[in-house]
């Protein structure tokens, strides 16, 4: 997940954004073809990432890592005993940020910006339902609480 999951999603989200400062208002988005480069290269990545989740045998995190916000968040080790007692919601999860990404990708490939934007709430929207079920499954929805995501 730190490795390619969170940098791909992450560049990809802040790839296009409205940025409003006392400066004013800067409407960000890849315009070069070097800029759309680099933006498929990490959609590239988070397909990738998607399906390495499926590999058998593939942990969530090393052994020993512990929960950056242990209040909330379930240790890594009873993560990985939700994933293992119920693989095929698993790779349900995994298969969402896949098909997610692959619609955000053609975005990316159409070199459009604003279908970029569009479609890359679906990327969150996946990220969100399995870490609803498996990172903080005692955490109130953030729809519900009137927060927006953590990622």
């Amino acid at each position: 997940m730190d490795s390619m999951v969170d940098p791909g999603a992450d560049f990809i989200w802040e790839s296009v954004e409205t940025i409003v400062s006392a400066k004013g208002i800067e409407e960000k988005r890849p315009r070069t073809d070097e800029e759309w480069k680099e933006v498929r290269r990490h959609g590239i990545m988070l397909l990738e990432a998607s399906n390495a989740l499926l590999m058998p045998g593939r942990r969530v995190a090393r052994p020993g890592e512990k929960a950056d916000e242990p209040a909330v968040e379930l240790e890594p080790e009873q993560i990985q005993e939700l994933i293992d007692k119920d693989r095929a919601s698993w790779v349900k999860y995994a298969q969402e940020l896949h098909d997610a990404t692959m619609t955000t990708f053609k975005s990316i490939e159409a070199k459009d910006a604003d279908g970029l934007l569009a479609t890359s709430d679906a990327i969150d929207k996946a990220c969100e339902n399995c870490h609803m079920h498996y990172w903080y499954p005692n955490d109130k929805p953030p729809a519900a609480t009137g927060q927006k995501s953590r990622y």
